[in-house]
């Protein structure tokens, strides 16, 4: 089992979606069952491989290698550490929320959707299993099309826009990629005389000039930071958050943007170690201004969901400038803040997406005084605003202080400069909290709003408890994350006396 629960976890969804090829399209109460069902077990077995990890071993874990096209070098190999294991869980959980969350505001094509989601499911995963540079690309691709039907189909007014302009900006990123990816191969073989597209190998192996690493790593951070999306990189987040169906807005949050951390990570602070003090400073600068830039933006937005969106361009920026610290506070940090990011955020758009369903209108002035009708919804988007904010006691202050920590010790005027964006998350954030939920019910729509119901605090209750509970303990976490951030320190920053 151990060997094989990768392979299960990554491809379980696939079971649902050719169950759901064979439901008749008019039982749509059967489709979302099925489909909830299936994303359930995933998640439940992403649990089993969370008390199953060792967060005492070093290097990776689970981990199967099976030739697959040996002329080329490419194995089906799998394998996780303590950052690839916290992301995997948080995928799970989110989609099952997710797909909660959809059960009564996915209205047509509902067969289409939950497919969609599960394949979704699918290509995630995989990007945070693959340790070979061929399924990486393929998972990180196929996670393309479901992610460009659930917008285009089910999204907002703007739908298409938003779309194309998503699938552009990624499939740019990943030509340059793909770039990459061919002339490593080729390297390889020169070196070493055969193919191979393992990560470990050629962490471990490949030997590159300084000029190679920098243009090498110039292809495959834009592809990343695209994803992220660092500044300016951002357009197309915004668009495709607000016109994004809730659930679409939640696993893009959630889980997207964590794929262009994780793929630093993973292939380019290890791969490209010279290169990444090159462009640390750089990278440094950019990742300040999409914090300040970010909160500046979302402080003037009139629609919640905008303002939730550009917050995320904000706070992925303290993602990128605690990776780029390169040192354990940082890097343990940013790794922090990637699941906290989904956490809170990730909340934030459900309770968007249930206000939506009720009033048809996400304008912070058709609101006001909302805080009388719906008490218990008030007190849940509070705990969740005060998480974004950052507040101690909460999961949102955690990464965020290690991250400030981290650059201090390497430049203070960053650390200083990256501080004031939590001061600016909370202007916007509790600005935009007062005028929603107090004040007076000045129109008569919002006097007869319903108050959560079991469902939707069923999906709320989850991350409510995670928000507390890795605000107050987050040993198990940290106890996960460690021992892979410090191989990364060891092997590719501390040993080249980087800092």
């Amino acid at each position: 089992m151990d060997s094989s629960i990768l392979t299960l976890l990554t491809f379980f969804p696939l079971v649902g979606i050719l169950l759901l090829l064979f439901v008749p399209k008019e039982k749509t109460e059967t489709i979302k069952g099925l489909a909830l069902i299936i994303s359930v077990i995933t998640m439940l077995i992403s649990f089993a491989l969370y008390y199953m990890f060792d967060p005492l071993a070093s290097g990776m874990q689970f981990d199967v290698n099976i030739p697959w096209i040996s002329s080329f070098g490419i194995n089906y190999h799998f394998g996780i550490d303590g950052i690839s294991l916290l992301l995997i869980v948080l995928t799970t959980l989110l989609t099952t929320l997710s797909i909660l969350a959809s059960w009564t505001s996915i209205k047509t094509g509902i067969k289409g959707y939950f497919i969609s989601m599960l394949l979704l499911e699918v290509g995630m995963i995989g990007v945070f299993c693959a340790l070979d540079l061929f399924l990486f690309y393929i998972f990180w691709e196929v996670m393309l099309i479901p992610m460009y039907f659930i917008i285009g189909v089910w999204g907002g007014p703007r739908k298409l826009y938003a779309a194309i302009k998503f699938v552009l900006f990624t499939m740019f990123g990943s030509l340059l990629m793909l770039v990459g990816i061919i002339y490593v191969l080729f390297e390889y073989q020169a070196m070493t005389g055969e193919f191979s597209f393992d990560l470990l190998k050629l962490t471990a192996t490949l030997s590159l000039t300084y000029i190679q690493q920098l243009w090498l790593f110039g292809a495959f951070a834009l592809a990343f930071a695209i994803k992220v999306p660092l500044f300016p990189f951002h357009t197309w987040l915004p668009d495709a958050h607000v016109q994004a169906p809730t659930a679409g807005s939640v696993i893009l949050v959630g889980v997207l943007l964590k794929m262009g951390t994780y793929g630093f990570i993973r292939i380019c602070l290890p791969m490209f170690p010279e290169a990444t003090i090159a462009y640390m400073p750089y990278i440094c600068v950019l990742s300040v201004i999409a914090i300040i830039y970010g909160a500046l933006v979302a402080m003037v937005q009139k629609d919640i969901k905008s303002l939730v969106a550009f917050s995320s361009v904000s706070h992925m920026g303290f993602v990128m400038l605690g990776l780029f610290a390169l040192n354990m506070q940082g890097l343990e940090g940013a790794v922090m803040q990637m699941i906290n990011h989904g956490i809170s955020t990730g909340a934030l758009f459900l309770l968007v997406g249930m206000l939506y369903e009720r009033r048809h209108t996400r304008m912070i002035e058709d609101f006001g005084g909302i805080a009388k009708v719906m008490p218990l919804f008030s007190v849940v988007f509070m705990i969740v605003t005060l998480s974004s904010i950052g507040l101690p006691l909460t999961n949102g202050f955690i990464g965020e202080f290690l991250i400030l920590i981290g650059m201090w010790k390497v430049n203070y005027i960053y650390a200083t400069l990256a501080a004031t964006g939590v001061i600016l998350s909370a202007c916007y954030m509790l600005w935009m909290y007062h005028r929603v939920f107090f004040g007076e019910v000045t129109k008569e729509e919002n006097k007869k709003l319903l108050d959560l119901n079991s469902r939707e605090k069923l999906i709320l209750l989850p991350l409510v408890i995670l928000i507390f509970f890795i605000g107050i303990y987050p040993t198990p976490l940290f106890t996960r994350i460690e021992p892979a951030v410090k191989m990364y320190y060891n092997k590719s920053i501390k040993q080249n006396q980087f800092i």
